[in-house]
């Protein structure tokens, strides 16, 4: 028996007991006369001591050849500690060493392995099974565990089925960038990683499975960020004989439970917001909802002011801080300046900004004096409904550009002053997106989400006649300014699916090549369905009250896609080319 306790049990009703505890030397003060070491575990930290009053000359000097991390076992007498700890569970008591017995030896780790360690993030990634010891990682791995059981119950309990679907499937040009896999006993085909279970799923309700879920991997090949990662985790979900309201419901149901869970509080019914009023007042499709600074448009008023760059801009919109809200922050002239330099960022792209000042005296000024006199000033306040001490910015130009470029910097001023309370939560649903969306270069409709997803029904006959105008019968969750989770009503009509597929630029072989599978299953009685997929990674970050991702994934990838502790994405052997018929593409 290598343990009878874990490292985080023991108090004060374990004393006089013998105990045997196994598990890494997190820290050694040596006295001489007496030696402490801190032995941890996943469960916590218990306090050993060797004193040469009461261990042999044998154990003490055992004791001294011990480094850090090496891997032990010691069986002692639980005793209260005379300097007690109160920080961790074990702080009274200590184990006085009987035998001590090294599993096995470590070299000296290439970081410290506490919580506030000196290693930097590609060090630690190198060395991830030794950044995973940290109470950091190691509780977000936990917490990762437990909102997935969580999650497994409460969709087992509301009657869904866990299935299992394939991993090497066919690439599809929709969407991202498919990994794909050569297959040597098909020599130049490919099979692809999924970007999602999508067809599957729907081929389950085509198989009467009618409620289904999957914690599932997805892969894709694309251009990485905090929040996102090469391969990625979905709780991927369909319902046959539903329609929209009928998803959301079952959804926002297990949200709340999860969001009940973690915070203690009961969340009422979300709201719901629709794509064109989220894009008009916060000039993103995943707002977030927790301050203000709404957008305020401004066209009516500031036109006609022989100011040029708004007389001729598309759009002039801006958003009020509230010097309350930003906990009673006032922007300098210099800070001023520095937010109208970090808009002109080639990210951002905007080629200015102008402010208006309501003044404690309950005056105006603003940068742009020499066109609006103090009457017209008032105006804008009243227009944003701004008080004493409140600072409008006003960006102008092509419509879509200048929302985007404004909700950027609506929330780098919210992040600036702590606006984006991570222990705070505000979830919503974002409705009615689009069905296409036209891109110019291509010349063509691409599916705003994805192929099947199904226009709202008051919507279908536009296909024929403005299908840009049509809607989708879509949803996306948005939880603290991120997409969690999407989904849609799907089309279960070949015919309509047909006409689908034509809007999107296919042809009938195209469209019979890639998908003739799905539209042969419409064939044999498909029912109504829909569904939704959860970006579980994020889903567990935001919850935990951060928005980076790889903290909550074990074996993370960095942002070149590369696992730098395996050494992947790597070359293979000549040989391994040879059998996949490769290796001349390769060389050419």
């Amino acid at each position: 028996m290598f343990r009878s306790h874990t490292n985080g049990e023991l108090s004060l009703k374990n004393l006089n007991e013998e105990v045997t505890l196994s598990g890494w030397v997190q820290t050694i003060r040596d006295k001489g006369f007496m030696i402490w070491i801190d032995l941890r575990d996943r469960y916590g930290i218990t306090q050993l001591v060797f004193d040469q009053d009461r261990s042999t000359a044998e154990l003490m000097e055992n004791a001294k050849k011990l480094g850090r991390e090496f891997v032990i076992q010691v069986t002692g007498k639980v005793i209260e500690r005379v300097s007690k700890n109160p920080n961790i569970p074990t702080g009274e008591i200590e184990i006085l060493v009987e035998n001590l017995t090294v599993l096995n030896e470590s070299q000296l780790p290439p970081f410290t392995i506490e919580d506030e360690t000196d290693g930097g993030e590609e060090l630690r990634m190198k060395y991830r099974y030794l950044d995973i010891r940290r109470n950091p990682v190691k509780d977000k791995l936990i917490f990762r565990h437990k909102m997935a059981q969580k999650v497994r119950n409460y969709l087992s309990d509301n009657g869904f089925i866990e299935v299992e679907t394939p991993v090497l499937i066919k690439s599809t040009p929709e969407g991202a960038r498919d990994f794909v896999v050569p297959s040597r006993m098909n020599p130049g085909q490919f099979y692809a990683l999924p970007q999602s279970p999508q067809t599957f799923k729907q081929l389950l309700m085509v198989g009467g499975m009618d409620k289904y879920f999957q914690i599932v991997k997805c892969f894709r090949d694309e251009d990485l960020r905090a929040d996102r990662q090469p391969e990625f985790t979905q709780i991927d979900c369909e319902m046959a004989f539903v329609e929209q309201e009928d998803v959301m419901n079952v959804f926002e149901g297990m949200t709340k439970t999860l969001l009940k869970d973690i915070t203690g509080q009961e969340f009422g019914d979300f709201p719901r917001m629709t794509f064109a009023d989220a894009m008009q007042k916060y000039g993103n499709d995943k707002p977030d909802i927790r301050f203000g600074m709404e957008f305020v448009e401004l066209n009516d008023l500031v036109k006609g002011k022989d100011f040029k760059i708004f007389d001729e801009a598309e759009l002039v919109v801006g958003i009020n801080v509230d010097s309350i809200r930003a906990g009673g922050f006032e922007y300098s002239r210099k800070q001023i300046d520095e937010l109208i330099e970090w808009v002109k960022r080639p990210q951002i792209g905007a080629t200015g900004m102008v402010w208006v000042k309501h003044q404690y005296d309950d005056s105006f000024t603003s940068s742009v004096n020499k066109f609006y006199n103090e009457v017209d000033l008032r105006k804008i306040g009243n227009k944003f409904g701004s008080n004493v001490g409140n600072l409008m910015f006003i960006m102008s130009g092509p419509a879509n550009k200048v929302r985007a470029q404004l909700s950027a910097l609506r929330m780098e001023i919210a992040n600036r002053h702590g606006l984006r309370d991570g222990n705070v939560f505000a979830p919503l649903w974002v409705v009615d997106f689009p069905l296409l969306e036209f891109d110019e270069e291509s010349g063509r409709y691409h599916a705003m989400h994805h192929p099947f997803t199904s226009p709202k029904p008051e919507d279908i006959h536009l296909l024929e006649t403005d299908p840009g105008k049509a809607r989708a019968n879509a949803y996306d969750m948005v939880l603290n300014g991120n997409e969690i989770g999407g989904g849609s009503i799907r089309i279960f009509d070949k015919d309509l699916q047909s006409k689908m597929f034509d809007l999107l630029g296919f042809s009938k072989e195209e469209a019979e090549a890639q998908f003739g599978f799905l539209m042969n299953a419409f064939k044999y009685g498909a029912p109504p369905h829909g569904g939704l997929a959860f970006g579980f990674d994020r889903l567990v970050a935001i919850l935990d009250g951060n928005e980076v991702i790889r903290d909550y994934i074990a074996f993370p990838k960095n942002n070149s896609g590369r696992d730098v502790m395996i050494d992947a994405p790597s070359s293979i052997a000549d040989e391994q080319l040879d059998e996949l018929e490769l290796k001349l593409n390769l060389k050419s």
